[in-house]
């Protein structure tokens, strides 16, 4: 058992010897449901109805509010037309926790996205979910491949899916609420005229080549670079890809891990992470090699036994990865590099996901909590409260500001947060910096 530590203490990073790396067909499935759930907790179906489901500090403050959020700000009531249940039912405005749940029987959530006022939800059952004000707005299915990965760019939604192919959506019809499939990448011009050029073939198992523009594994990651119009796509087939979005061309093809991606996002000064089941995350630049644009390998920021299994980086430039073995490594920002400043433990079980809010952080793990850490500054953290409401691993998260509130005052945002899980539902919490809307138990580590 660990050493008690102190209340403001920080955790440096230390390779464990006893943490043993898992097999590999067991990291390339890291985050497949067999993977994290025992025989006890393998039962999705009793799903807590009550406040005494929810730990302690969440189950006396949280709330439905008609003014939550701008998915509740509607003119007709959220309980009459919205598949979403309401556990509470008052107007207090200042509670934090757990403000509805929604479940489906398509699945497990894999993946969501939230752009304005629209929730997008992916599940294993290859639809693709569209809400807004908490009602079914739209959808779209794929032809085939389940939905591991959802950003978007403007109007256009891009799914990468467990065939390898990602799929761009477009919102085409008002009346109809319908979304188009506008494109598919690689295009069917690229990947032919790459397939005419015996050059243009890699290696990916023994006695098999292939195209090096298309992934030939699940898509499980992506994330978008506005500023230079590009999307990177992360896979098991452990390469990164570069996309162009004006004409979605593939501009280049990384192999840069021995083991699956499991994240990639776009960082500060040109900067981009990837984290693997590997056990590493690499830093990636951009930069001009001659007369094309390549990404360099910088360096190793973490090198463990236990999987990467996501990577986000906040607006301060402090880099989080979540691991298996439940931890979360952090690193800030100095100069013209990242300091290796502590680790946050607050898990039993893997970190699967992490978000980011303002100071907060928000990581989801295969113990089924949400652990909503605030960064005090000088690398200490404190832990908020522990959100307890899924019944299954935590598979991904989805995080709005809260843009009904009036911060005149000065005081810290709050926010939205969604949380798909493999239970088959996703859960909607509000959350804050302010320290005094939760419990007196937090911790600082």
């Amino acid at each position: 058992m660990p050493k008690q530590m102190n209340k403001n203490a920080t955790f440096p990073y230390n390779k464990n010897p006893l943490l043993r790396r898992q097999k590999l067909s067991v990291l390339l499935h890291s985050s497949e449901p067999n993977i994290f759930i025992t025989t006890q907790e393998n039962s999705f179906d009793n799903r807590p109805s009550n406040a005494s489901s929810l730990s302690p500090d969440m189950s006396t403050n949280s709330s439905p509010s008609n003014h939550f959020m701008s998915p509740l700000n509607q003119m007709s009531s959220p309980y009459t037309k919205s598949p979403w249940t309401f556990p509470y039912n008052n107007d207090n405005d200042t509670n934090v926790g757990l403000i509805g749940s929604l479940v489906r029987e398509e699945g497990h959530i894999y993946s969501l996205a939230s752009s304005g006022d629209l929730l997008y939800t992916g599940s294993d059952s290859k639809n693709i979910r569209v809400w807004k004000n908490l009602v079914e707005y739209s959808g779209f299915k794929s032809s085939s491949g389940l939905v591991k990965a959802i950003v978007c760019s403007g109007d256009r939604v891009f799914t990468g899916h467990q065939d390898g192919k990602i799929r761009v959506w477009k919102y085409s019809n008002n009346k109809k609420k319908h979304y188009k499939r506008v494109g598919t990448l690689p295009t069917t011009k690229d990947y032919i005229k790459s397939s005419m050029n015996p050059n243009n073939y890699i290696e990916v198992r023994r006695r098999r080549n292939v195209p090096w523009v298309k992934h030939y594994d699940a898509v499980a990651c992506m994330s978008l670079d506005e500023e230079n119009g590009l999307l990177y796509s992360g896979s098991w087939d452990r390469s990164m890809k570069v996309w162009r979005l004006s004409d979605f061309k593939c501009l280049e093809s990384v192999h840069a891990h021995e083991d699956a991606i499991n994240s990639v996002v776009v960082g500060f000064d040109g900067l981009v992470f990837t984290g693997s089941a590997d056990g590493t995350v690499k830093v990636w630049r951009r930069e001009l090699v001659g007369k094309t644009t390549k990404h360099i390998f910088i360096y190793t920021l973490l090198d463990q036994e236990s999987a990467v299994t996501s990577v986000v980086v906040n607006n301060e430039g402090t880099v989080y990865a979540g691991t298996s073995d439940g931890l979360v490594s952090f690193w800030e920002r100095e100069k013209q590099t990242l300091s290796d400043v502590g680790v946050l433990r607050g898990h039993k079980l893997a970190v699967l996901c992490l978000a980011t809010a303002g100071k907060l952080l928000l990581s989801g793990s295969a113990d089924k909590s949400i652990c909503v850490w605030r960064s005090e500054g000088g690398a200490v953290h404190t832990c908020l409260s522990v959100l307890n409401g899924h019944t299954g691993p935590v598979k991904c998260l989805a995080v709005q500001e809260r843009l009904d509130v009036d911060d005149e005052d000065g005081s810290d945002p709050d926010w939205v947060v969604y949380s798909g899980s493999l239970d088959n539902s996703v859960n909607l919490w509000r959350v804050s910096e302010q320290p005094e809307l939760y419990s007196s138990s937090e911790t600082s580590v």
